[in-house]
């Protein structure tokens, strides 16, 4: 699989623990990145149609408060793929490191 994109990651990364809603995604990478990366709607549900067709995440739904939600949550593939990105940042930190960059 190619390298991840920003958004992509963080999609995955925010689902991780727990399956969300749209709303609960948007602010879940908003607390993760202390504000400093915001996901708009509209980008939000392309990047979730995109994943749910690479079987990284799935919708279940969930009824809150007399509503069903379209909820999100990662498969064990989507998990795999996390992890994979997670270890190829990583190394790619390791090997800017070896070239002293910003020191």
């Amino acid at each position: 699989m190619n390298p991840l994109s920003e958004t992509t990651y963080l999609v995955l990364l925010a689902l991780y623990d727990e399956p969300l809603h749209g709303y609960g995604i948007i602010k879940s990478i908003e607390d993760l990145s202390e504000g400093s990366m915001l996901i708009a709607p509209g980008t939000l549900y392309g990047v979730l149609n995109n994943l749910q067709k690479q079987r990284l995440i799935e919708m279940v739904e969930k009824e809150t408060d007399k509503r069903k939600k379209k909820t999100y949550c990662l498969t064990e593939y989507g998990k795999e793929i996390l992890r994979a990105e997670y270890e190829r940042f990583l190394q790619m930190a390791r090997l800017t490191e070896k070239k002293q960059i910003g020191k």
